[in-house]
C-alpha cells in the first residue's frame, strides 16, 4: 500500500479548519452586504441574503464536526461575535417591536402599569421623546401585548439604558447565557462543542436578536434553560422555567408534556403558581392585564382561522370559513393532545437525545398548527438544531425567513406560496428524519441484544 493512500487525519483536520475559516469569512461578507442591500435596493434582496446565509450556516455545521474542538470553537465564537457587531450597527431593519419594549420599560420605571394606557394617552405625555415614541407600532389603539415576564425583562433592560441599543445588548446578554447552556448540554450529549455553530452562525438568531431585538431571544433562553434542567432529572424546575417562557410567548405551553410525569401533581401546581405570581403585580388593571393579546389574535387572522395554512389551502376550494376553522381546531386539538399524551406517558428514563427530540417535536408541531406570519416565531427552534432536532428544524428556520419577503405583491398569493413551502418542506423533512431516527434506534437495539453484546 502506498503512503499516499493512507489517510492523514492531521491534514484532514487542517483542511476542515481552512474550510471553516473560509465559510466564516463568506458569512461575514454576506452579513455586511445585507444592510447595504436593504438601503440601496429593497427588502427582498436583504431577505434572500438571509436565506442564503442559512444554507451557508448549514454547510458550516457539517464542516465543524471534524475540526479540532478548541481551535474550531475559537473560530466559531469569533465569527459569531463579528456577525452580531455587524447586525448591531444599523437601526432595527425587520421590525419595530423593540420600540414598544423600550416604551413599556420606561412606563414601568415611571411607576405606571404598562397594561393601563395606550401610548397616545395624555397620561403618558411626559414620557414621549423623538427616538422611541414615534416608532411605536399600534401606538394609537393597542395596549401592550406582552405578558408579565417579558415586561419584567423590559423594565430590567431599560434600567441599563433607556434606548434601543441597551435593549438589544440585553438580548445579546441572553445569547451569552444560551451559548454557555448549549455547551453544557452538548457535553451531556457527548457531542462536539463545535456543534454550537448551528446556533451561533444561524442568520435567524443574528438578525432577529442582535438587530431586531425580538423578545423571542428571552424565550429561547428560557427554553434552553428548561431543557438543561430536564436533562439533569429536574423536570419540576424545568416546568417552572417553561411557565416563565409561556409568560413571554404563550405558545411555549406546548412543551409542558415533556416535563410532566403522569399523576404527578407538582408540575401543574408549580406552573399555575408561577403564572399567578408573575401576573400578581399587574392585576390592578383587572381583565386589561391580558393587554392586546385578543386584538392581536384577531388582527393576525389567528382567531378567525384565516391565517392558518391548512385553512387557507382548504378555503381555495371550500368557501365556508367557519366550518373549516372548526374542523381545523378539532384536528389541531386531537393531534397535539395525542402527541402530548404519548410523550407524557413515555418512560421518564429516556436517553437525553430522545428527551430533546420530544421537546423539539412538541414545539415544531405547535408551530406547524399555529402557522405564524412572522419568521421570528421559528427562532425558538434554532438552539435545538445543535442538540439533535434534525432536518425539520433546519427547514422551518431557513424557509421561515421567506415570510419576510414582499414578493409577489398580492398578499394572499404571497402568503399561500411561502406558507406552503414552509409546511410541505417541514412535513417531508419530518417524515424522512424520524424514519431515519427510528431505523437507527432499531439498529442500536439489535446490536445491544446481539450475541456477545449482552451483560
Amino acid at each position: 500500500m502506498s503512503g499516499s493512500s493512507i489517510r492523514n487525519p492531521g491534514r484532514d483536520e487542517s483542511m476542515r479548519l481552512f474550510a471553516l475559516c473560509g465559510i466564516g469569512a463568506l458569512l461575514i461578507a454576506l452579513t455586511a452586504l445585507a444592510p447595504w442591500l436593504f438601503d440601496s435596493a429593497n427588502w427582498s434582496p436583504f431577505i434572500v441574503i438571509m436565506i442564503v446565509s442559512g444554507f451557508v450556516a448549514m454547510a458550516a455545521t457539517w464542516i465543524a464536526v471534524g475540526v479540532p474542538e478548541r481551535t474550531g470553537l475559537l473560530i466559531v465564537v469569533g465569527v459569531a461575535v463579528v456577525l452580531r457587531v455587524i447586525a448591531l450597527l444599523p437601526e432595527p431593519l425587520l421590525s419595530s417591536d423593540i420600540y414598544r419594549y423600550v416604551w413599556d420599560g420606561r412606563v414601568q420605571a415611571a411607576g405606571m402599569n404598562p397594561y393601563r394606557y395606550i401610548p397616545v394617552d395624555p397620561a403618558l405625555a411626559a414620557l414621549r421623546d423623538t427616538a422611541i415614541y414615534p416608532n411605536i407600532n399600534r401606538a394609537d389603539y393597542a395596549h401592550t401585548a406582552y405578558p408579565p415576564v417579558a415586561e419584567y425583562f423590559f423594565f430590567a433592560a431599560t434600567r441599563l439604558g433607556d434606548s434601543v441599543l441597551a435593549m438589544r445588548l440585553a438580548f445579546i446578554g441572553c445569547e451569552i447565557a444560551i451559548a454557555f447552556m448549549l455547551l453544557s448540554i452538548l457535553r451531556t450529549l457527548e457531542r462536539p462543542a463545535t456543534y454550537i455553530i448551528a446556533y451561533l452562525w444561524h442568520p435567524l438568531a443574528v438578525w432577529e436578536i442582535a438587530n431586531a431585538g425580538h423578545v423571542d431571544g428571552l424565550l429561547v433562553t428560557l427554553v434552553v434553560a428548561a431543557i438543561w434542567f430536564l436533562l439533569r432529572g429536574k423536570g419540576i424546575y424545568g416546568a417552572a422555567v417553561v411557565a416563565l417562557a409561556v409568560l413571554v410567548k404563550p405558545y411555549a405551553a406546548v412543551m409542558l408534556p415533556a416535563f410532566w410525569k403522569p399523576w404527578d401533581w407538582r408540575a401543574p401546581a408549580i406552573v399555575l403558581a408561577v403564572i399567578a405570581l408573575c401576573y400578581l403585580p399587574y392585576l390592578g388593571v383587572g381583565s386589561a392585564v391580558f393587554g392586546f393579546i385578543p386584538g392581536y389574535l384577531k388582527e393576525e387572522g389567528l382567531q378567525g382561522g384565516a391565517s392558518f395554512w391548512l385553512v387557507r389551502m382548504a378555503n381555495l376550494v371550500f368557501s365556508d370559513l367557519a366550518l373549516l376553522r372548526g374542523a381545523y381546531f378539532g384536528i389541531a386539538i386531537v393531534t397535539l393532545g395525542s402527541l402530548a399524551f404519548w410523550i407524557a406517558y413515555r418512560s421518564s428514563q429516556l436517553e437525553p437525545e430522545r428527551q430533546i427530540r420530544d421537546v423539539a417535536l412538541l414545539l415544531m408541531a405547535g408551530l406547524f398548527f399555529l402557522s405564524p406570519n412572522y419568521p421570528w416565531y421559528y427562532l425558538v427552534l434554532v438552539p435545538l438544531i445543535p442538540l439533535g432536532a434534525g432536518a425539520p428544524a433546519w427547514v422551518l428556520t431557513i424557509s421561515g425567513m421567506t415570510l419576510h419577503l414582499f414578493w409577489p405583491e398580492n398578499y394572499d398569493v404571497r402568503i399561500n406560496i411561502w406558507k406552503s413551502i414552509i409546511s410541505v418542506g417541514f412535513l417531508a423533512a419530518l417524515f424522512v428524519d424520524y424514519t431515519a431516527f427510528g431505523q437507527r434506534l432499531v439498529r442500536t437495539h439489535s446490536e445491544m441484544n446481539s450475541p456477545g453484546k449482552g451483560s
